[in-house]
């Protein structure tokens, strides 16, 4: 029987190995998600000073009022959107995509797909 703690162990070493290839830059910073059953996390990162410089989730007091589920595909979708907005607020328009070692589906894929409508390269 595959259990909740094997699958995150499985996700966490997906994730170790996409991140030995993948780095973000002031220029090209990473963007980051993580998900949990409730909500979506974004962040963007740069690696090279260890800092984010911008972030959003479905806590976020500017989507409170939008989200009902914050483990939706709708609320995932809207958290691209305020993520590349406020990436687009600092000056960043070419990302680098980290899914976090999750598969590129759902959560995941709404995400990634309203950022790119939203103006962000990747």
């Amino acid at each position: 029987m595959i259990t909740k703690q094997d699958k995150n162990k499985a996700r966490l070493k997906r994730h170790l190995r996409v991140r030995k290839k993948i780095q973000g830059t002031a220029e090209r910073p990473r963007l980051n998600v993580f998900r949990s059953s409730k909500h979506i996390y974004a962040q963007l990162i740069d690696d090279v000073a260890g800092v984010t410089l911008a972030s959003a989730s479905t806590l976020d007091k500017e989507l409170a009022g939008d989200i009902k589920n914050g483990g939706s595909v709708e609320s995932a979708r809207k958290v691209g959107e305020l993520v590349a907005k406020r990436a687009a607020d600092k000056g960043h328009k070419s990302i680098v995509f980290d899914r976090g070692g999750y598969l590129y589906h759902g959560r995941i894929q709404a995400l990634a797909e309203a950022a790119r409508e939203a103006g962000l390269e990747f």
